[in-house]
């Protein structure tokens, strides 16, 4: 039986517990619904839900599981801009279709230097490219690759790496790969990595046996165009929100959220414009609001 409440203006009110939901005739089985939504006009989530940029709830660790789930995480700004960006990076390495710009070194680089790369980075093999020098994201011609396989009895910190590394033999495929095609190739070789090269020879990109198992545990995960998790970052107003932006569009977040408690505010809208400028691929939210004027301001300032 519902509780009746006497408020203090004789209205009568309910608690949550007094309210329920009364199920009626239904043609549709729960595996036939579909939650999906689009929160901006290319990012669409699988799971409707965000978690808050809050630094008791969203780092990398929940923004994949949200991401990994089919929704997307905020995280917070209670970090120093580069570590924030750190946080966007290890969201989007850590379930690709292909990994972008990946780590790579060069043949003239030392075992000492490939092994801090692997270490620092969590990897198992590195592409081998020429002017790679000690380690970066140079996508110069390939050459070889190096893994675990090739290190595992190497000792000598200063030897060099094009006397260790893969170079006969290499598998490599086209950008355009699609994913069962990439799969048929590590299966027949039996190898664990792609190299994804351009047609002038440089490595572009690395596809990986353990990226495509992460996508089939989760086939309703939220990703962008290059099979990437979504991930999003909160910024504050002012230069240092706009540093935090830069840095966070160069991470490869999906979208920007102006974290403010009152959203309808000058330095709001100059902050959504001036991120906006930045770059056309990622998304800006702003707020909060209360008032239909508050997010038509918002909207004109250049939100998504």
């Amino acid at each position: 039986m519902a509780r009746i409440i006497e408020t203090a203006t004789g209205l009568e009110a309910l608690t949550f517990d007094d309210v329920l939901l009364q199920p009626g005739h239904s043609e549709v089985m729960p595996g036939q619904t579909n939650i999906a939504t689009r929160i901006a006009q290319d990012i669409e989530l699988n799971l409707p839900i965000l978690s808050a940029a809050m630094d008791t709830v969203t780092e990398a660790r929940l923004a994949i599981a949200m991401a990994q789930a089919g929704g997307i995480g905020v995280i917070h700004r209670n970090l120093t801009p580069a570590e924030q960006a750190e946080e966007v990076r290890q969201v989007k390495k850590f379930e690709s279709g292909m990994v972008v710009n990946p780590v790579t070194i060069g043949p003239d680089a030392t075992l000492a230097d490939a092994l801090g790369l692997m270490k620092a980075h969590g990897i198992s093999g590195i592409p081998v490219v020429e002017n790679g020098g000690l380690g970066g994201q140079t996508q110069g011609r390939l050459v070889g690759i190096l893994t675990n396989r090739d290190v595992r009895f190497a000792s000598d910190p200063s030897q060099k790496i094009y006397e260790l590394m893969t170079r006969e033999n290499l598998i490599t495929v086209k950008e355009s790969v699609d994913q069962q095609e990439a799969k048929r190739l590590l299966h027949k070789h039996r190898i664990e990595k792609l190299l994804v090269v351009d047609p002038e020879g440089r490595c572009v990109g690395l596809i990986t046996v353990k990226d495509i198992e992460k996508s089939q545990l989760n086939p309703n995960a939220a990703k962008d165009a290059q099979g990437r998790l979504r991930a999003a970052a909160a910024v504050s107003v002012g230069d240092d929100g706009f540093e935090r932006a830069e840095r966070l569009i160069d991470a490869g977040v999906d979208m920007i959220v102006v974290d403010t408690a009152h959203g309808h505010s000058q330095r709001v809208l100059d902050a959504v414009a001036r991120v906006k400028k930045l770059s056309n691929s990622v998304r800006i939210m702003a707020g909060n609001v209360a008032t239909g004027d508050g997010t038509k301001a918002l909207i004109d300032a250049g939100i998504d």
